[in-house]
Parts: structure tokens; C-alpha cells; sequence
């Protein structure tokens, strides 16, 4: 990623666009009742309040009735239905960690050998993005949630605590190969959600055997426990190695979320906020997901930044844009080209 002496005057900067992950899939509803959503109404009343406040991409997960996250994929084409009715030119962003089940017979001899992730491509009606994660890597979210913060709460639970500190992100080679596959043949675009170094090392191979070709919409995710710990010089050595054309959001937990969205916003990126990401603000108040956006926007305006609508947030991410080869990919994403057979040292852009 380049930097030119103007590239942070706010008038050479994209609009900013807000990243909202509202549904808190790790925490139970009691833990904070006054912003977890249960019913499909609240659910669908989340996205409609989040957007209003100035959110333009909703990272969506499901709960049961019962408060627990849906495996069920007739309630994410039922969440992402009402969520397009109601906010059309919202960005619906599917978490792609979830693990479908089947809801009867017939699906499950279809699925028999499917990994039921795949399923995200067949969403109906389609979201306008999947999450993907590259490299199996762990996810131990209780590295940096503090005792403190979780007294009260179900992830104060023993058994609560050890199974999410063994959580794992399985995204092995042939499954981010058939999963790409899947979503660019469904015009689903992919967004990366990256844990390091090796991750965004991947991609760029992956980009460069034209396994993957369309924008490149990236996560940098600082939350520790076998992803980049929150240190301003592990999102720093991430933004110097992203290509110059990517647009990239940053993600981190807790008290860790509003300075490093503070700095994405500095430098020309974007934000994501939600109570995914932290239930408590700087002072250990309870946050709301709006409460957290309604902070992003007064931060950005205060950098003279002004905040995206949903067009212009899909402008920004290239929805619906692909391209037709590794070369076009590269070139696109402001990527160095491929060595031609006998070249020389670096290759250079055209």
C-alpha cells in the first residue's frame, strides 16, 4: 500500500464505509438483552437501526428463538430477505465460519459429502458477500477477553470458556480452492477475513494462479489467540504488504476496536465496529452496536471524512465486479504483474 505526502488529506481519501457485526454470535442474549436480538423482527429491526446510524455493511449471523446461532439455512434466506426489504442498498455480509445443518432427508444425503460451508453460495436470495478465511489457523477469542469483562456473562462459564479457547478456523487449500469456485460461480463476492502475514501471502498467491479473480476486499482481524495480537505495528507491517488497490477494514476486541478503527480511519480505511467485536466502550460502559457506529461517524467527521451511503459503499467494495483473468486480477488491485517466462528482476506494472 502506497503513501503519497497528500494520501492523508481527507479530500484524496475514499468515503469512509462502516463494517456492522450486530448479532454477537459469542455471546448469549441475557448477557446483554438490551442490544442482542432473538426474534426475526429484532433481527431484522438491528440491521434497519444500524444503517440508519450510518453502517453501510452488515455482517450477518442467525439465532434461534432459543438465543443460540442457527444452523439453519432457511433462517439466513429468511434474515437476509427481510434485511434486503427493509435496507436494500445495505451490503449483506454472510459470516463464513458458520457450519450448516440439515433440515431434513433430502439435504442431508445431498450434503454427504459436502462441507457444509459450501452451502453459503446457495443463500437465497444471495448476499452480496461471504467472509473467507485463508489458512487454518486457531481463534482462541478468550486470550483477550479479560476475567473482568466476562464476570456476568455466559462466557464467564468454565465450559463456555474452554470451548471457545479451542476454537479453530479450518480453511485448508482445497476447501478455500472449492469455496471460491463456489462463490464466484454464484456472483457471491468473497471478503477476506486474514489473521497475518501468511494469510495475505496466500491470497496473493492464490490471486496470482488465478484461482481467485475480482476485488480485493480484505480484514485485517487483531484479536490475538493464533490471529495478529492488537499491536499498531502488526496492522502497519499488514497495510506496507496489502496491494495498493485493496480496501481494507480493521477489526480487533474489546477496548482494542475504537483505536484501531480510529487509525484505519486516519489512513483512508475502514472501520468495523459491533458487539461482535466488543459489548463495553473505553470506560467499560455497555456499548450498543449503534451507540459504537454513531461513534465512528463523529470520529470520521472529525477527520473530514465523510461517511458512505449504501451506493457509494458499493462502489467502494466492487460489488458484483469480477474479472475475467489473474492478469486483469493483478492489474486491477494495483498488483505487480506475473514474471514473463525469462524476465528479470521485478516486474513492473504497465
Amino acid at each position: 500500500m502506497q503513501f503519497l505526502d497528500d494520501s492523508l488529506h481527507p479530500e484524496n481519501q475514499d468515503k469512509v464505509v462502516i463494517t456492522t457485526a450486530p448479532y454477537g454470535p459469542e455471546w448469549a442474549p441475557e448477557d446483554f438483552p438490551e442490544d442482542i436480538p432473538v426474534t426475526m423482527e429484532e433481527q431484522v429491526q438491528k440491521a434497519v437501526d444500524c444503517y440508519n446510524a450510518g453502517a453501510t455493511v452488515l455482517h450477518l449471523h442467525v439465532r434461534e428463538l432459543d438465543g443460540k446461532g442457527s444452523k439453519r439455512l432457511s433462517k439466513f434466506n429468511e434474515l437476509i430477505a427481510g434485511v434486503r426489504a427493509r435496507v436494500p442498498d445495505m451490503i449483506i455480509q454472510v459470516g463464513g465460519s458458520i457450519s450448516f445443518a440439515p433440515e431434513d432427508d433430502g439435504q442431508a444425503a445431498k450434503w454427504l459429502s459436502d462441507d457444509t460451508r459450501h452451502m453459503l453460495a446457495e443463500l437465497d436470495p444471495k448476499p452480496d458477500q461471504v467472509t473467507v478465511a485463508i489458512n487454518t489457523t486457531q481463534m482462541n477469542i478468550m486470550e483477550l477477553l479479560y476475567p473482568e469483562y466476562l464476570e456476568g456473562t455466559s462466557l464467564a462459564s468454565p465450559m463456555m470458556h474452554a470451548a471457545y479457547s479451542e476454537m479453530t478456523v479450518p480453511a485448508g487449500p482445497a476447501w478455500v480452492a472449492e469455496h471460491l469456485k463456489r462463490l464466484q460461480a454464484s456472483g457471491i463476492q468473497p471478503h477476506f477475513q486474514l489473521t497475518g502475514m501468511h494469510a495475505l501471502e496466500t491470497l496473493d498467491r492464490l490471486v496470482r494462479k488465478g484461482v481467485y479473480t475480482g476485488p480485493l476486499n480484505l480484514t485485517w482481524i487483531g484479536i490475538g489467540g493464533g490471529f495478529d495480537g492488537p499491536n499498531p505495528f502488526n496492522f502497519m507491517d499488514f497495510l506496507r504488504r496489502a496491494p495498493d488497490g485493496a480496501c481494507i477494514t480493521a477489526e480487533s476486541l474489546l477496548k482494542n476496536v475504537l483505536p484501531f478503527n480510529m487509525m484505519a480511519m486516519a489512513m483512508g480505511f475502514h472501520p468495523r465496529c459491533g458487539t461482535e467485536d466488543t459489548l463495553i466502550g473505553q470506560h467499560g460502559q455497555r456499548m450498543t452496536s449503534v451507540q459504537q457506529i454513531e461513534q465512528c461517524v463523529r470520529v470520521a467527521h472529525e477527520l473530514g471524512r465523510e461517511i458512505a451511503s449504501g451506493k457509494e459503499a458499493r462502489e467502494i467494495y466492487r460489488i458484483g465486479v469480477q474479472y475475467k483473468d489473474a492478469e486483469e486480477t493483478l492489474r486491477m488491485n494495483g498488483m505487480a504483474p506475473n514474471r514473463a517466462r525469462g524476465q528479470k528482476n521485478v516486474p513492473l506494472r504497465t
